[in-house]
């Protein structure tokens, strides 16, 4: 993650990278619980922080919670499961 990405400039103020991932954590753990079988993703794009949970094991079928969240307010714009 680009050093751009991680703070806030006044001509394009957002949210921290590390506030993103708590907002999608706390949602995730209420459909997961457990979220250590999971590779995190967090990656600021013109819509928003997408946040993505995808399984550390390749065997496993299945996957986890994908977000984007507003980069601003740090409301989840969407949401997506899947298991």
């Amino acid at each position: 993650m680009t050093e751009q990405a991680m703070k806030s400039t006044p001509s394009d103020p957002h949210i921290a990278c590390d506030l993103a991932l708590k907002i999608a954590c706390s949602d995730a753990e209420k459909a997961y619980r457990d979220l250590s079988r999971y590779r995190i993703t967090i990656v600021l794009e013109t819509d928003g922080w997408h946040v993505d949970y995808e399984l550390k094991d390749p065997r496993l079928k299945g996957g986890g919670p994908h977000y984007v969240i507003e980069k601003v307010t740090g409301e989840i714009l969407s949401k997506r499961y899947e298991q």
